[in-house]
Formats: C-alpha cells, sequence, structure tokens
C-alpha cells in the first residue's frame, strides 16, 4: 500500500488461494478466533443458569474451527479490496528467482511467467520447525498449522514446546476440559516475561488440568492408529491422543532459490536485514517473520510500510521502536512492554511496584472475570514508567494504555499520571489509578533537587481519591 501509494506500479506474488498469508489463514486470525469461541463454550458451561435451561452441550473441533472462517473471509475481502482499489496486481502461482532482478511464476496448472523489478520485498513469514526424525504424516502428529485440520476433539494432548504458540493451545484446551501435558525445555513457562506474571499463568494452567513439565527434552516420538507416545531423555513416557510440537519456526525460503539472486539465509532459514529491511542485495527487502526476530504481525506491518518508504521515498524517517507490547492470547490473556523486575534488578535500577489485583476492580466483578492483575514498575525517584505488565481479561488491550503514558516526552511518563486523571468507573482501566496508588503508598519521597514536586501523604491517601468503593484494597491500599 505504501509503494502504491507512492506512485510506483506494484505486483504481489501469493502462491496460496487467498491473500493473507500465514497470520491470516493459519496463525493469528484462526487460533485467536478459536479461542473465542472455546472462551464463550466454556463461560456458558459454567454458567448455572444457562446450564439449567439448556443443559450440557457438546460441540466438534470443526463446528469450533468453522467460528473462524468467517473472520478470515472478512480479512481476505478486505486485502483484496484495499489491492483492486490500488491496483496492485495479484500474480497467482509460487514464485522463485531466476536471477537478482526477475522471478518466475508458476501457476497451478503448471503455466510459467517471468516478471521483473526495479525492487523486490520478501514477505514470505515463517513455518513450524519439524524435526526429521518424527513423522508429522501422521494424524496424531500435529504441528500448529496443522492442529486446525483435526477432526475431533482430543480427550488428552501433550504439547511439546511451552512458548507462546505452546501456552496459547495449552490454554484452549484445557478450557475444553481436555487433560494436557505441556512439556516446557526451559526452566520455567514464557521465560523473558515477569516472573511474577509467569507464575500466575502457571497457577492457571493447574486450575484448568493443564500439568507443566519443565527443563525435559524430547527422545523419540512413537504415534499409531490410536495414540502417540512422547519419550523424555528423563525417562518420563506420555501417551497422549494428539501431539502437538510447538518448538520453533524458521523462515519460509526453501523454494525461493535465493541463491540465484545471489542471497543467502542464517542457520534458521531466514534473511538478514539492515536497519531499513534491505538485504545484502541492496534492492532486495525482506520484512516479516522472515527476518526473525520480533515475529510479530503488529511488527510486520509497520516493517512492510519503511521498507515502501525507503523504496518508495529514497528514505525514511521512522524505525521499528524497541519497546513492542508483548500480547499473549491465554485465557485470561498477558502482555506487557517495557523492563521486568529481573531486568531492572540486573540493571541496578531503583523500583517500586504498583499493583491492582482485577478481583478487587469493579468491572471485573461484574463481567465474571476476575483472575489476574495490572503490575506497574516505575524509578523510586523519577517516578518515570518503567515497565507495564498485566494478566488478565483484556490485557492486550489495557497495555496500550500504558504504552502511550510511557512514550510521553519530558516529565509526561510518570506514574503520577494515573493518579492526577480521572478515569470512568466501572472500567477495567480503572486498574491503572489503582496500581499507582498502591505503587505510590510504598515509597514516601521528599522534595528532589532535580525540582520534583513534593508528593505528601495526603495526595496519594485512598481516602481522599474515591473511586465508588471503600474497599482499602481497590483503592491502593
Amino acid at each position: 500500500m505504501k509503494l502504491a501509494k507512492c506512485g510506483q506500479r506494484v505486483a504481489i506474488a501469493e502462491n496460496f488461494r487467498d491473500v493473507g498469508g500465514g497470520c491470516t489463514h493459519w496463525g493469528t486470525i484462526p487460533s485467536k478466533a478459536l479461542r473465542h469461541s472455546v472462551q464463550q463454550l466454556s463461560r456458558f458451561r459454567s454458567d448455572p443458569v444457562f446450564r439449567r435451561l439448556v443443559g450440557h452441550v457438546d460441540i466438534t473441533w470443526q463446528e469450533l474451527i468453522k467460528s473462524a472462517q468467517s473472520v478470515i473471509d472478512k480479512q481476505v475481502n478486505m486485502r483484496e479490496e484495499f489491492y483492486f482499489r490500488n491496483r496492485v496486481d495479484l500474480l497467482r502461482g509460487h514464485a522463485c528467482f531466476v536471477d537478482a532482478n526477475t522471478l518466475k511464476i508458476t501457476d497451478r496448472n503448471g503455466t510459467e511467467d517471468l516478471c521483473t523489478a526495479d525492487n523486490f520485498i520478501i514477505a514470505t513469514g515463517s513455518l513450524p520447525y519439524q524435526p526429521d526424525d518424527i513423522d508429522f504424516d501422521s494424524p496424531r502428529v500435529c504441528d500448529s498449522d496443522s492442529i486446525l485440520n483435526i477432526d475431533f476433539v482430543p480427550r488428552s494432548v501433550i504439547i511439546y514446546g511451552a512458548g507462546v504458540i505452546g501456552c496459547e493451545y495449552a490454554s484452549i484446551f484445557g478450557a475444553l476440559g481436555v487433560k494436557v501435558d505441556l512439556v516446557n525445555t526451559r526452566d520455567r513457562l514464557l521465560s523473558f516475561l515477569d516472573g511474577e506474571i509467569t507464575d500466575a499463568l502457571g497457577y492457571h494452567f493447574r486450575e484448568i488440568g493443564v500439568t507443566v513439565r519443565n527443563n525435559e527434552t524430547y527422545k523419540k516420538v512413537e504415534a499409531n492408529k490410536d495414540s502417540v507416545v512422547l519419550s523424555l531423555q528423563s525417562g518420563k513416557r506420555f501417551k497422549g491422543d494428539v501431539l502437538l510440537w510447538a518448538n520453533g519456526r524458521s523462515g519460509a525460503t526453501d523454494g525461493l532459490k535465493l541463491d540465484n539472486a545471489n542471497l543467502n539465509v542464517n542457520n534458521r532459514k531466514q534473511i538478514e536485514v539492515d536497519d531499513y529491511y534491505r538485504s545484502s542485495v541492496p534492492h532486495i527487502y525482506a520484512v516479516g517473520d522472515v527476518v526473525g526476530s520480533p515475529g510479530l504481525a503488529s511488527a510486520a506491518y509497520d516493517q512492510g510500510r519503511f521498507a515502501g518508504a525507503v523504496i518508495g521515498e529514497g528514505h525514511c524517517d521512522n524505525k521499528l521502536i524497541s519497546d513492542i507490547p508483548t500480547g499473549i492470547y491465554t485465557d485470561p490473556e498477558i502482555s506487557s512492554i517495557g523492563y521486568t523486575e529481573a531486568e531492572l534488578t540486573e540493571k541496578k535500577v531503583p523500583y517500586e511496584v504498583g499493583r491492582a489485583l482485577f478481583r478487587s476492580i469493579a468491572r471485573a466483578q461484574i463481567t465474571g472475570q476476575t483472575t489476574g492483575m495490572i503490575k506497574i514498575l516505575f524509578h523510586t525517584d523519577t517516578l518515570e514508567i518503567l515497565g507495564i505488565h498485566c494478566f488478565g481479561y483484556q490485557a492486550s488491550e489495557i497495555v496500550h494504555i500504558g504504552q502511550a503514558i510511557m512514550r510521553q516526552p519530558g516529565t509526561g511518563n510518570r506514574v503520577t499520571y494515573f493518579t492526577e486523571n480521572t478515569f470512568n468507573y466501572p472500567t477495567m482501566a480503572e486498574a491503572y489509578r489503582v496500581a499507582a496508588l498502591n505503587g505510590l503508598n510504598r515509597i514516601q519521597w521528599q522534595e528532589r533537587r532535580s525540582g520534583l514536586r513534593e508528593v505528601t501523604r495526603q495526595n496519594i491517601d485512598q481516602n481522599d481519591v474515591g473511586s465508588g468503593s471503600s474497599d482499602n484494597s481497590a483503592n491502593g491500599g
């Protein structure tokens, strides 16, 4: 879109039947739509009123998957409309390089066409990593793409890999009442997150019947017609209806014949690029998962726009910021931005913590979504916000309030923003005010030589704030 609006003639080569890529068809959209359907079903089953009126409700895996198709169709139609409106040609078929300025595009009938261009952007995404010693042709062995195609709801699932994808599917299957063994190759879940948040996730997993096995490595996988067995190096063996392999991804570069364009990939089949997404061949760019970290659809949108600006305008004044919010769609959600406690401790930065437990937030009580918390890390002296960590209902939405304040220039990024501004009541956003009060109540600070305004105990006393609740914990006490 950026290139089209710069007046460039643009074409997209697409091998799949519909545009949208892995995010739309196999990753983000279907898994999050599936999660939403499972949430609705789980809450329906747990509501005593609905159970009494309707009784037990059974639904098949494919019926759950179909719920995502309408969203996928809308995404595909929207993107095709964008391309049509901006006169972007769609070249249907598999593309590979003939040389550094020529692609060969082979359609499903075997017809070949050549396409030349001054610049290329590779945006082929990534694929689940599949070890050679595991039989992924077995219907009992799946990766994060093929798990969407199973034709039954399993009674037991083994998930190997407790990264983002593994944890999200553990949450989905656990909510369906499926017995889940989540095998983690590391010492704790999602080790890049704040430890308190991952501890809360682990506790929640135990509550829904997910058993987490840390520090384990697979030895072999044996699949037959009725079950699959995972053997670990530690000697443990797990038997289940399905094994979901969720341990790593690699760049989707096989078949592109990059060597014809004098372009190489790293050991994860990813293309290495500079700050403006140029590869080692200056007129060939790469964006999205195919370049590796951060591997987020949200970041890929910006990467594509920045690369388009460099090609279309000759420069780009923007770069991908270092603090990108993390959104993990377990149930409840996890989202964070900025430093963790462990990182601040390692850097020897003095900080304080403000917490708001959702069980004390009126909106959470109304919706019944009382599991979770928001946690603000801020500098003890300057009150600058250093990190926001959220676990619970709508965490991926809530975190953006903190993100907006953290990005304010000068002194606009202090935790006192949340105590000096009024929030609608009842809302989930009010948790920021509660957490800020909780953190400020932990410190007694005097007038600083930097000229910061003294905050007295009266400024932060919960009795002077009034949120419609007399509970001290709800007011940050």
